[in-house]
């Protein structure tokens, strides 16, 4: 069981106990020479996670949940514990947050953004949001509210606070406002101050705080700060299971949703002669069908795990592995002195986390193609991520792209960006095209992420691995991959 397996080494001296865990638990990456660098697009899950599930699923008989029969009274408690752990990890009330599980953080925010009532209100986000908050933009337009981004600046990439300032002052009084943020940027590894939330709670803005970057790593008290909606993907904090995330949506807020459709198990009432239906009440009005009742009980597991350890001593664990990456990589120069490596974001650990954006720089200052890190970083084992990574406010913010550069996008219809692309060929332009008209030398960055098990020795290897591209002016691969994030 982990209780006694992760008991049993803390609180030990805390190198030593996080050495033990990764040879107990994350044993397969040093017997695979695999270094995984790839936190921020999942975390690992630890072997006893598995055991653990495994065993209680060949214990148990659970059922759908939406009964009142033997298995589905197990299934059904096994549901409500993960619920309230969820609560009880992130110090949440449950007199004043519900716990909404979904598919992942983008479902999570799907639900608020179908819901929202939008009418007279207005939509404003930061430019270092994921796609999955943007993409609420496009529901605030049908329903006629504008929106706006408040930009970032570089070279830290941090939200331009005057302008947020200025931005949260034109709440419209008596209406809804939305305001999304993220407290750890996706991209940069930025983290946000939390005291944006009252802020702008205070000037009549209710708040999403993205937290799917921020929680694997960083203590979220929400009996401390109390943004309105939490989207959550549990395998990005401890693996497993995937397919499983959260809203964590403050009650008073919730009430103001209004769903534009229902489904089973979201009614308590519904007739096909008389045209009606009646939602139920809170939470159960936004889990439509049945919940994912067998893989539910891996996240009360999950967080357990977490718990155990301590999410204060995983986050000093990360910090401490991100100073000594962020030194090693500054130390990297080739021969005529130009560095190897541009960071995209903060150069040291005040407010950030640890995830990682930058380039590789040949000794003439030109950046290396991030497809060239992409192939080479496989060959050598590393798991490593490239590209924008579904943020593009975080790219067009670290490679200064304005408005008025990106016109070229604003067209829609392939045909129409086709013609003002200058592309003759009958296929889909790439997103060499897209670079190539923009004068870009690159498609996007190298991202590197820490997590739980990161040591190191996996520093090392990354340091090392960037040393082979000293002094070197690495041609393009040959492959043109197609567009997308």
């Amino acid at each position: 069981m982990i209780s006694g397996a992760a008991a049993s080494i803390w609180p030990a001296d805390d190198r030593a106990a996080f050495a033990a865990l990764r040879s107990r638990e994350f044993a397969r990456l040093d017997r695979d020479n695999h270094v995984y660098l790839d936190y921020t697009g999942g975390g690992l899950y630890a072997e006893s996670q598995i055991r653990e599930h495994a065993e209680l699923l060949a214990a148990g008989i659970y059922g759908n949940p939406h009964s009142f029969n033997p298995s589905s009274i197990a299934a059904t408690e096994l549901v409500e514990q993960a619920r309230a752990h969820v609560l009880a990890f992130f110090n949440a009330s449950p007199d004043e947050y519900a716990v909404i599980f979904t598919q992942n953080a983008t479902s999570a925010l799907k639900l608020v953004g179908e819901a929202y009532p939008f009418a007279g209100g207005r939509l404003l986000m930061t430019y270092d949001n994921h796609n999955s908050v943007n993409g609420i933009r496009e529901l605030a337009r049908k329903c006629g509210a504008p929106f706006r981004y408040t930009p970032i600046t570089a070279p830290e990439l941090r939200i331009d606070e005057a302008r947020l300032a200025s931005e949260l002052g034109r709440a419209r009084a008596g209406r809804n406002n939305l305001f999304a943020f993220p407290a750890q940027s996706n991209f940069s590894g930025v983290q946000h101050p939390l005291e944006h939330i009252a802020m702008a709670q205070q000037c009549g803005w209710d708040v999403i705080a993205d937290c799917a970057t921020f929680a694997p790593t960083n203590r979220l008290d929400l009996s401390r700060w109390h943004p309105d909606f939490v989207p959550l993907s549990f395998y990005k904090m401890f693996g497993y299971p995937t397919g499983i995330g959260c809203l964590i949506a403050r009650r008073a807020t919730l009430a103001k949703l209004r769903r534009p459709w229902f489904s089973g198990g979201t009614v308590w009432g519904v007739s096909v002669s008389d045209d009606f239906h009646f939602l139920l009440e809170g939470a159960p009005a936004f889990e439509d069908g049945t919940v994912n009742y067998l893989g539910l009980p891996a996240v009360e597991i999950g967080l357990r795990f977490l718990a155990q350890i301590g999410i204060d001593r995983i986050h000093d664990h990360v910090v401490a592995l991100s100073r000594s990456l962020l030194r090693d990589l500054a130390g990297l120069h080739h021969d005529n002195g130009q560095k190897l490596v541009e960071l995209h974001g903060p150069t040291g650990d005040h407010m950030r986390g640890g995830t990682f954006a930058l380039s590789f720089v040949d000794p003439d200052g030109r950046r290396i193609d991030e497809r060239i890190i992409e192939r080479t970083a496989y060959d050598a084992k590393i798991s490593l991520r490239t590209g924008c990574f579904c943020n593009p406010g975080g790219f067009e913010g670290a490679w200064g792209l304005t408005r008025e550069k990106l016109k070229v996008f604003r067209p829609t219809g392939w045909k129409l960006v086709k013609h003002l692309l200058g592309i003759e060929r009958p296929d889909m332009p790439t997103m060499q095209d897209y670079v190539d008209k923009l004068g870009l030398p690159t498609a996007g960055a190298v991202r590197i992420s820490l997590g739980l098990a990161s040591n190191a020795a996996d520093i090392a290897a990354f340091v090392a691995y960037a040393r082979s591209f000293l002094n070197t002016r690495p041609e393009m691969p040959d492959l043109r991959p197609r567009l997308g994030c």
